[in-house]
C-alpha cells in the first residue's frame, strides 16, 4: 500500500472561538472559519476546486457550506463518522489532493450543539446507530472502573490521577485565546465537584460547544507557491468497530475492552506505518488527543503507544505529557477546555499542531516542535468507535 507521507501540504487553516454562541449561526461560523484559512493561505474563494464538510448534526449535504459560502456548482461532500467528521473531512480532502483530482482544496468541520432545537442527545433526522446504547457519561464511567480495578488503583486514587489530567488541561485552555474555558483549576476544585456519573464529576467532562475550523491543501510540489513554513500530512489512520446487534437492539460486543481503544489502535498503527513513526512516545512531538472525558485521554495515552498498557499512572504523575513534558499532549486544552463541537474538534486539533509546528503557538509554544498527532474517535467503549488519526510535520 502506498504512502500518503509528504504529498499533501496545508497552506492556510482557520478556528473560531469555541464557545456558547447563541448569537451566531452555522452559516456565520463557517464563514468565519473559512475566510481566516483563506486569509491565512492568501487565497480567494475562487481558487478553491472542491470542499469536504464534517458535521454530526449542523445540517445535510453539501448545501450547508454552498449557502453559507454563496458557492454556486461547486463540488462539495459533507461526510460523517461523528466525533471523527473533521478528521474525516481532511482524510478525503487529502486523498483527492494526492490522487490528481483536484490542486486546491477545502476542509472544513462544523457543529452548534448549543441551540439547535433539540434538548438531548438525539439524533433529529430518524434512526442513527450511535444513539442505540447508553449515554456517553455512563459508558465512559464504566471504562474508569474497569481500567482502575484491572490496573489495582484505588477509586480515589484513580480520580485523583484524572483530576490531574484536568488541571493540565484547564492550564493549557488559559494560554489558548480561542479556548471555551479558561481558567485554572486545582485538583481538589475538580475532586470536589458534582458527580455526573461515579466516578467521574463535572470537571471530567468536556463541554458542548460551538466552533468551526477550516484546512486548505494543495499537492505539496505547489506549497512553496504559498508559504515557506507549510505543513505535510505524513500520515493518515481510520478504523472503525462495530456493536453486535440482537432482534434490531444494539448490544455490547461480548469481547469489548473498556480499558483500551481498539480502533485507536488499529487507526495509529496504520498512520505509524505511513509515517514512518516505529516509537511514537519519542518520535511525536505534540500531540492533540480526544478527551471527551479524563478516562478518554488517559486510556488514549496507552493506545496510541505514548505509554506502556497499564503504565499511564506513572506518566500521569510525573508531569510526561504536560507542557513542558517529554509529549506534551492538548497543549491548547484538548476537548475539556477548548471545547467539543463535534464535527469541527479534529480540524481544530490539525489547527493547534499547525500552529505548533510553525511555532506560531504563543504562550503554549512547545519547544522543538517536529511531528505532531492528531486523534478523534466517536461513539462509546463498546467495542464501536470510529477513531481517525492525522500526522503532520514541517516542510523536510
Amino acid at each position: 500500500m502506498e504512502s500518503i507521507k509528504n504529498k499533501v501540504a496545508i497552506v492556510g487553516m482557520g478556528c473560531t472561538k469555541f464557545k456558547e454562541d447563541f448569537e451566531h449561526s452555522v452559516a456565520d461560523l463557517l464563514l468565519d472559519a473559512v475566510h481566516e484559512a483563506l486569509a491565512d493561505a492568501g487565497l480567494g474563494l475562487a481558487d478553491i476546486n472542491a470542499a469536504w464538510i464534517g458535521t454530526l448534526l449542523s445540517g445535510l449535504t453539501g448545501g450547508i457550506l454552498s449557502e453559507a459560502l454563496q458557492w454556486d456548482n461547486v463540488p462539495i461532500t459533507r461526510v460523517e463518522n461523528n466525533c471523527a467528521s473533521a478528521l474525516e473531512a481532511l482524510r478525503n480532502a487529502t486523498f483527492a489532493i494526492a490522487a490528481g483530482a483536484y490542486d486546491i482544496v477545502l476542509a472544513v468541520g462544523v457543529e452548534k450543539c448549543k441551540d439547535t432545537g433539540t434538548g438531548s442527545l438525539t439524533f433529529p433526522y430518524g434512526y442513527h446507530p450511535a444513539f442505540g446504547y447508553m449515554q456517553a457519561p455512563a459508558a465512559y464511567a464504566s471504562a474508569a472502573i474497569r481500567y482502575f480495578d484491572k490496573y489495582g488503583i484505588d477509586v480515589e486514587e484513580g480520580r485523583r490521577i484524572l483530576a490531574q489530567i484536568a488541571v493540565k488541561n484547564h492550564h493549557n485552555g488559559t494560554l489558548a485565546p480561542k479556548a471555551h474555558f479558561q481558567s485554572e483549576i486545582t485538583v481538589e476544585k475538580a475532586l470536589k465537584a458534582p458527580i455526573i456519573s461515579w466516578p467521574l464529576g463535572l470537571f471530567d467532562c468536556c463541554p458542548t460547544t460551538d466552533g468551526a475550523a477550516a484546512a486548505i491543501l494543495v499537492r505539496a510540489d505547489l506549497a512553496k507557491n504559498f508559504r515557506d513554513d507549510y505543513v505535510l500530512v505524513k500520515g493518515l489512520g481510520l478504523a472503525v468497530g462495530r456493536r453486535d446487534v440482537y432482534s434490531g437492539r444494539i448490544k455490547e460486543r461480548e469481547n469489548s475492552d473498556y480499558t483500551i481503544w481498539n480502533e485507536t489502535v488499529a487507526a495509529s498503527k496504520r498512520a505509524y506505518e505511513q509515517a514512518g513513526i516505529k516509537d511514537p512516545r519519542k518520535e511525536i512531538s505534540v500531540a492533540s488527543v480526544h478527551d471527551c472525558f479524563t478516562i478518554t485521554e488517559l486510556i488514549n495515552y496507552e493506545s496510541l503507544g505514548f505509554s506502556p498498557v497499564g503504565g499511564a499512572k506513572e506518566d500521569v504523575l510525573s508531569g510526561f505529557f504536560a507542557a513542558g513534558g517529554g509529549l506534551p499532549v492538548n497543549t491548547d486544552g484538548g476537548l475539556k477546555a477548548f471545547g467539543h463541537p463535534v464535527g469541527a474538534s479534529g480540524l481544530r486539533m490539525i489547527y493547534e499542531l499547525y500552529k505548533q509546528i510553525q511555532g506560531k503557538a504563543g504562550a503554549r509554544q512547545v519547544k522543538h516542535v517536529d511531528l505532531g498527532l492528531a486523534q478523534c474517535q466517536g461513539g462509546n467503549p463498546t467495542g464501536g468507535f470510529q477513531a481517525a488519526i492525522a500526522i503532520v510535520g514541517p516542510r523536510d
